[in-house]
């Protein structure tokens, strides 16, 4: 999704506007995350960018955009840009060896 998402409607307030992109967004992210997985793939990431407009999005993370929406919101802005692409990932996983030697409880009898 990349899209500019205007603000201004001359029958809709701007605070039914904002539910109706933070619905949009949700929805679409419902949408791509139902899609089935590539065989290499754990689950989907999202690359995010949010803006005021296309040229000055910065990359944010995706648990930031509704965040950045309010934040829009308190800047009197007509419109604002967001792109959320979704891409197929797998998980990382931490090798723990080292701290197996902290788990070790040592007991002195006295």
């Amino acid at each position: 999704m990349k899209k500019t998402f205007e603000l201004t409607h001359p029958k809709i307030k701007v605070e039914r506007r904002i539910d109706a992109v933070k619905h949009e967004v949700k929805k679409y992210i419902k949408r791509e995350r139902n899609k089935t997985l590539p065989v290499d793939a754990d689950y989907w990431d999202f690359d995010c960018k949010f803006g005021y407009t296309e040229a000055e999005a910065k990359v944010v993370h995706l648990s930031a955009i509704n965040k950045n929406i309010d934040e829009a919101v308190a800047v009197p802005l007509t419109s604002f840009y967001i792109e959320i692409i979704a891409k197929p990932a797998q998980r990382k996983f931490i090798d723990d060896s080292s701290s197996e030697d902290d788990d070790e409880i040592v007991s002195e009898d006295s």
